[in-house]
Protein backbone atom coordinates (compact mmCIF):
# COMPACT_ATOMS: atom_id res chain seq x y z
CA UNK A 1 0.00 0.00 0.00
CA UNK A 2 0.53 3.80 -0.44
CA UNK A 3 1.50 6.22 2.40
CA UNK A 4 3.11 8.82 4.14
CA UNK A 5 6.82 7.98 5.62
CA UNK A 6 8.89 10.01 8.25
CA UNK A 7 12.01 7.78 8.98
CA UNK A 8 13.57 11.23 10.75
CA UNK A 9 12.77 14.76 12.32
CA UNK A 10 13.27 17.48 9.92
CA UNK A 11 11.62 19.92 7.39
CA UNK A 12 8.47 18.63 5.59
CA UNK A 13 10.39 18.33 2.44
CA UNK A 14 12.15 14.98 3.83
CA UNK A 15 8.39 13.05 3.70
CA UNK A 16 8.11 10.50 0.92
CA UNK A 17 5.29 8.33 -0.24
CA UNK A 18 6.25 4.65 -0.52
CA UNK A 19 5.02 1.25 -0.86
CA UNK A 20 5.11 -0.25 2.36
CA UNK A 21 3.42 -3.82 3.89
CA UNK A 22 0.22 -3.49 4.60
CA UNK A 23 -1.07 -4.35 8.78
CA UNK A 24 -2.73 -7.03 9.77
CA UNK A 25 -5.14 -6.47 12.43
CA UNK A 26 -4.69 -8.02 16.18
CA UNK A 27 -7.68 -9.25 17.81
CA UNK A 28 -9.24 -6.19 18.78
CA UNK A 29 -8.75 -4.18 15.69
CA UNK A 30 -9.98 -3.58 12.40
CA UNK A 31 -8.33 -2.86 9.38
CA UNK A 32 -9.21 0.51 7.59
CA UNK A 33 -9.33 1.46 4.06
CA UNK A 34 -8.78 5.48 4.83
CA UNK A 35 -10.57 7.67 2.17
CA UNK A 36 -9.84 10.69 3.80
CA UNK A 37 -7.23 12.45 6.21
CA UNK A 38 -6.76 16.03 7.94
CA UNK A 39 -3.85 17.79 9.06
CA UNK A 40 -2.91 19.11 13.17
CA UNK A 41 -0.75 20.05 15.43
CA UNK A 42 0.56 16.27 15.95
CA UNK A 43 1.18 15.81 12.79
CA UNK A 44 3.56 19.05 12.23
CA UNK A 45 5.66 18.07 15.68
CA UNK A 46 6.04 14.60 14.56
CA UNK A 47 7.68 15.57 11.51
CA UNK A 48 9.66 18.22 12.48
CA UNK A 49 10.43 17.34 16.15
CA UNK A 50 9.32 20.99 17.22
CA UNK A 51 8.52 21.50 19.86
CA UNK A 52 11.06 19.17 21.24
CA UNK A 53 9.23 18.75 24.15
CA UNK A 54 6.76 16.71 21.96
CA UNK A 55 9.66 14.00 21.51
CA UNK A 56 8.81 12.45 24.43
CA UNK A 57 5.50 11.07 22.89
CA UNK A 58 6.61 10.87 19.28
CA UNK A 59 10.08 9.38 19.96
CA UNK A 60 13.37 11.31 21.25
CA UNK A 61 15.47 10.92 18.32
CA UNK A 62 13.09 9.72 15.40
CA UNK A 63 9.64 8.70 15.25
CA UNK A 64 8.80 5.63 16.73
CA UNK A 65 5.98 5.64 14.11
CA UNK A 66 7.16 6.50 10.69
CA UNK A 67 3.36 7.08 9.11
CA UNK A 68 2.17 10.54 10.27
CA UNK A 69 -1.55 11.07 10.48
CA UNK A 70 -4.25 11.24 13.65
CA UNK A 71 -7.86 11.67 11.78
CA UNK A 72 -9.65 9.50 9.49
CA UNK A 73 -12.83 8.54 7.69
CA UNK A 74 -13.23 5.14 5.81
CA UNK A 75 -14.34 1.90 5.24
CA UNK A 76 -13.93 -1.09 7.34
CA UNK A 77 -12.36 -4.11 5.41
CA UNK A 78 -11.93 -6.87 8.02
CA UNK A 79 -11.68 -7.59 11.67
CA UNK A 80 -9.47 -9.27 14.47
CA UNK A 81 -11.21 -11.95 16.04
CA UNK A 82 -12.25 -10.24 19.45
CA UNK A 83 -13.71 -7.19 17.73
CA UNK A 84 -17.32 -6.80 18.64
CA UNK A 85 -17.91 -3.09 18.09
CA UNK A 86 -17.64 -2.80 13.70
CA UNK A 87 -17.73 -5.32 11.12
CA UNK A 88 -16.50 -5.78 7.54
CA UNK A 89 -18.37 -2.53 5.51
CA UNK A 90 -19.00 -0.04 8.46
CA UNK A 91 -18.45 3.46 7.46
CA UNK A 92 -16.36 4.74 10.26
CA UNK A 93 -14.48 7.75 11.20
CA UNK A 94 -12.90 9.22 14.14
CA UNK A 95 -9.66 10.95 15.88
CA UNK A 96 -7.31 8.12 16.55
CA UNK A 97 -4.25 9.35 18.65
CA UNK A 98 -5.70 7.91 21.68
CA UNK A 99 -4.97 4.54 19.80
CA UNK A 100 -1.51 5.44 17.78
CA UNK A 101 -0.78 7.14 14.42
CA UNK A 102 -0.48 6.51 10.65
CA UNK A 103 -3.62 7.76 8.51
CA UNK A 104 -1.55 9.53 5.50
CA UNK A 105 -2.10 5.43 4.16
CA UNK A 106 -4.45 3.78 2.11
CA UNK A 107 -4.66 1.35 4.95
CA UNK A 108 -4.36 1.02 9.08
CA UNK A 109 -5.22 -1.43 11.39
CA UNK A 110 -6.61 0.15 15.08
CA UNK A 111 -8.22 -0.34 17.84
CA UNK A 112 -12.11 -0.59 17.22
CA UNK A 113 -12.36 2.01 19.90
CA UNK A 114 -10.43 4.33 18.16
CA UNK A 115 -13.50 5.66 15.54
CA UNK A 116 -17.66 5.64 15.85
CA UNK A 117 -19.53 4.78 13.16
CA UNK A 118 -20.27 7.33 10.43
CA UNK A 119 -24.09 8.60 9.89
CA UNK A 120 -25.24 7.97 6.50
CA UNK A 121 -26.11 11.56 6.05
CA UNK A 122 -21.76 12.61 6.59
CA UNK A 123 -19.68 12.65 3.99
CA UNK A 124 -16.67 11.13 4.34
CA UNK A 125 -14.77 14.22 2.97
CA UNK A 126 -16.59 16.13 6.18
CA UNK A 127 -16.37 13.67 8.06
CA UNK A 128 -12.49 13.64 8.29
CA UNK A 129 -12.51 17.18 9.46
CA UNK A 130 -14.97 17.53 12.03
CA UNK A 131 -13.51 14.32 14.76
CA UNK A 132 -10.69 16.16 16.17
CA UNK A 133 -11.59 20.21 15.56
CA UNK A 134 -15.34 19.75 16.26
CA UNK A 135 -14.53 17.67 19.71
CA UNK A 136 -12.00 20.97 20.79
CA UNK A 137 -14.61 23.06 20.30
CA UNK A 138 -17.32 21.64 21.56
CA UNK A 139 -15.26 20.70 24.87
CA UNK A 140 -13.81 24.20 24.85
CA UNK A 141 -16.89 26.37 24.28
CA UNK A 142 -19.63 24.03 25.83
CA UNK A 143 -18.14 21.67 28.40
CA UNK A 144 -15.26 24.37 29.77
CA UNK A 145 -16.55 27.58 28.56
CA UNK A 146 -20.35 27.19 29.74
CA UNK A 147 -21.25 29.29 26.54
CA UNK A 148 -25.00 30.88 26.97
CA UNK A 149 -27.32 32.89 24.85
CA UNK A 150 -26.30 35.99 23.64
CA UNK A 151 -22.37 36.07 25.04
CA UNK A 152 -19.16 37.85 23.86
CA UNK A 153 -17.02 35.03 22.40
CA UNK A 154 -13.39 36.05 21.21
CA UNK A 155 -11.64 33.50 18.97
CA UNK A 156 -8.00 33.60 18.67
CA UNK A 157 -6.65 31.37 15.90
CA UNK A 158 -9.62 31.99 14.14
CA UNK A 159 -9.22 30.79 10.74
CA UNK A 160 -8.19 27.39 11.42
CA UNK A 161 -10.51 24.15 11.70
CA UNK A 162 -10.95 24.54 15.69
CA UNK A 163 -12.50 28.12 14.98
CA UNK A 164 -14.30 27.78 12.28
CA UNK A 165 -16.21 25.03 13.88
CA UNK A 166 -16.13 27.34 17.00
CA UNK A 167 -17.60 30.00 15.51
CA UNK A 168 -20.77 27.96 14.14
CA UNK A 169 -21.11 26.60 18.00
CA UNK A 170 -21.26 29.89 19.20
CA UNK A 171 -23.63 31.37 16.52
CA UNK A 172 -26.50 28.50 17.94
CA UNK A 173 -26.26 30.51 20.99
CA UNK A 174 -26.85 33.61 19.36
CA UNK A 175 -23.61 34.83 20.54
CA UNK A 176 -21.07 37.44 18.99
CA UNK A 177 -18.26 36.34 17.90
CA UNK A 178 -14.98 38.21 17.49
CA UNK A 179 -12.17 36.29 15.29
CA UNK A 180 -8.25 36.55 15.43
CA UNK A 181 -6.09 36.26 12.93
CA UNK A 182 -4.19 37.09 10.14
CA UNK A 183 -3.53 37.89 5.98
CA UNK A 184 -5.82 35.85 3.49
CA UNK A 185 -7.51 34.32 6.38
CA UNK A 186 -9.52 37.75 7.81
CA UNK A 187 -11.38 37.79 4.62
CA UNK A 188 -12.39 34.24 4.34
CA UNK A 189 -13.28 34.89 8.26
CA UNK A 190 -16.00 37.58 7.71
CA UNK A 191 -17.61 35.05 4.60
CA UNK A 192 -17.49 32.31 7.47
CA UNK A 193 -19.69 35.28 9.85
CA UNK A 194 -17.74 36.54 11.93
CA UNK A 195 -19.36 39.56 13.67
CA UNK A 196 -15.63 41.66 13.89
CA UNK A 197 -11.89 40.25 13.12
CA UNK A 198 -8.82 41.83 14.15
CA UNK A 199 -5.48 41.00 12.73
CA UNK A 200 -2.75 40.23 15.14
CA UNK A 201 -0.38 41.70 13.08
CA UNK A 202 -1.89 45.00 13.69
CA UNK A 203 -3.95 45.17 16.99
CA UNK A 204 -3.52 43.31 20.22
CA UNK A 205 -6.87 42.36 21.49
CA UNK A 206 -4.99 42.06 25.17
CA UNK A 207 -4.68 45.54 25.14
CA UNK A 208 -7.60 46.85 24.25
CA UNK A 209 -10.56 48.29 26.29
CA UNK A 210 -12.86 45.68 25.39
CA UNK A 211 -13.50 42.00 27.05
CA UNK A 212 -15.43 38.83 26.36
CA UNK A 213 -17.53 36.95 28.29
CA UNK A 214 -15.75 33.67 26.26
CA UNK A 215 -12.58 33.12 25.19
CA UNK A 216 -11.66 30.08 23.18
CA UNK A 217 -7.75 30.01 22.35
CA UNK A 218 -6.52 28.09 19.91
CA UNK A 219 -2.95 29.57 19.95
CA UNK A 220 -1.87 30.49 23.23
CA UNK A 221 1.13 33.12 22.47
CA UNK A 222 0.95 34.74 25.79
CA UNK A 223 0.90 34.89 29.63
CA UNK A 224 -2.64 33.71 31.05
CA UNK A 225 -2.53 37.28 32.68
CA UNK A 226 -2.75 38.75 29.84
CA UNK A 227 -5.83 36.97 28.81
CA UNK A 228 -7.43 37.54 31.93
CA UNK A 229 -7.29 41.08 31.87
CA UNK A 230 -9.75 41.37 28.90
CA UNK A 231 -11.67 39.15 30.59
CA UNK A 232 -15.41 40.40 31.99
CA UNK A 233 -16.10 39.70 35.54
CA UNK A 234 -17.89 36.57 35.43
CA UNK A 235 -15.80 35.28 32.43
CA UNK A 236 -14.21 32.28 30.92
CA UNK A 237 -10.54 31.66 29.18
CA UNK A 238 -10.68 27.76 27.68
CA UNK A 239 -7.11 27.14 25.13
CA UNK A 240 -6.94 24.23 23.54
CA UNK A 241 -3.49 24.65 22.46
CA UNK A 242 -0.76 26.73 21.50
CA UNK A 243 3.17 27.71 22.94
CA UNK A 244 3.94 24.90 25.11
CA UNK A 245 5.52 27.14 27.90
CA UNK A 246 2.15 29.47 27.94
CA UNK A 247 -0.22 26.19 28.23
CA UNK A 248 2.14 24.77 31.60
CA UNK A 249 1.39 28.33 32.83
CA UNK A 250 -2.58 27.85 33.35
CA UNK A 251 -3.18 25.66 35.89
CA UNK A 252 -1.06 27.99 38.59
CA UNK A 253 -2.60 30.52 36.82
CA UNK A 254 -5.84 29.50 38.35
CA UNK A 255 -4.81 28.62 41.53
CA UNK A 256 -2.84 32.20 41.61
CA UNK A 257 -5.49 34.81 39.68
CA UNK A 258 -8.51 32.73 41.14
CA UNK A 259 -9.73 32.92 37.51
CA UNK A 260 -11.61 30.44 35.49
CA UNK A 261 -8.69 30.01 33.11
CA UNK A 262 -9.33 26.15 31.70
CA UNK A 263 -6.88 23.78 29.19
CA UNK A 264 -9.16 21.06 27.24
CA UNK A 265 -7.42 17.96 28.22
CA UNK A 266 -9.34 16.70 24.81
CA UNK A 267 -11.35 12.92 25.40
CA UNK A 268 -11.50 12.07 21.48
CA UNK A 269 -14.44 11.68 19.95
CA UNK A 270 -16.80 11.94 23.13
CA UNK A 271 -18.88 14.61 21.21
CA UNK A 272 -19.47 13.77 17.77
CA UNK A 273 -22.99 12.65 18.75
CA UNK A 274 -23.82 16.15 19.51
CA UNK A 275 -22.06 17.05 16.63
CA UNK A 276 -23.93 15.22 14.29
CA UNK A 277 -27.12 16.59 15.52
CA UNK A 278 -25.62 20.10 14.38
CA UNK A 279 -24.11 19.01 11.00
CA UNK A 280 -27.74 17.15 10.21
CA UNK A 281 -29.46 20.36 10.97
CA UNK A 282 -27.29 22.16 8.85
CA UNK A 283 -25.87 24.39 11.34
CA UNK A 284 -22.67 23.11 11.06
CA UNK A 285 -20.52 22.35 7.99
CA UNK A 286 -16.85 22.67 7.91
CA UNK A 287 -14.47 24.59 6.44
CA UNK A 288 -12.30 22.19 3.94
CA UNK A 289 -8.94 23.48 2.64
CA UNK A 290 -8.67 21.08 -0.23
CA UNK A 291 -9.22 18.41 -0.14
CA UNK A 292 -5.72 17.96 -1.47
CA UNK A 293 -4.08 14.54 -3.24
CA UNK A 294 -1.59 12.22 -0.53
CA UNK A 295 1.29 12.94 -2.69
CA UNK A 296 0.52 17.14 -1.73
CA UNK A 297 0.69 15.85 2.15
CA UNK A 298 4.35 17.03 2.90
CA UNK A 299 3.29 20.29 1.11
CA UNK A 300 0.16 20.39 3.11
CA UNK A 301 1.70 20.00 6.39
CA UNK A 302 4.20 22.98 5.90
CA UNK A 303 1.22 25.15 4.65
CA UNK A 304 -0.48 24.23 8.48
CA UNK A 305 2.71 24.80 9.56
CA UNK A 306 3.18 28.23 8.41
CA UNK A 307 -0.08 28.97 9.23
CA UNK A 308 -1.40 30.01 5.93
CA UNK A 309 -4.63 27.18 5.62
CA UNK A 310 -8.41 28.11 6.04
CA UNK A 311 -10.11 25.79 7.93
CA UNK A 312 -9.14 22.60 8.19
CA UNK A 313 -7.07 20.79 5.70
CA UNK A 314 -8.28 17.50 4.23
CA UNK A 315 -6.34 14.86 2.32
CA UNK A 316 -7.70 12.25 0.29
CA UNK A 317 -6.22 9.13 -0.27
Amino acid sequence: MKAIVCNSYGPTSQLQIKEVEMPSPKPNEVLIKVHFSAINDYDWSMVTGIPGLYRLLFGLFKPKRPIPGMELSGVVTSCGEAVTLLKAGDEVYGDISYYGFGTFAEYIAINEKAVVKKPEFLSFEDAAALSHAGNLAWQGLVDLGKIENNMDVLINGAGGGVGSIGLQIAKTYNCHVTGVDTGEKLKNMLEMGFDHIIDYKKEDFTKSNKTYDLILDAKTTRAPKAYIKVLNPKGRYVTVGGNIGRLIQILPARKLFKKPVFMVGLDANKDLEKIHDLYKSGKIKPVVDGPYPLEKTPWAIQHFGEGKHTGKIVISI
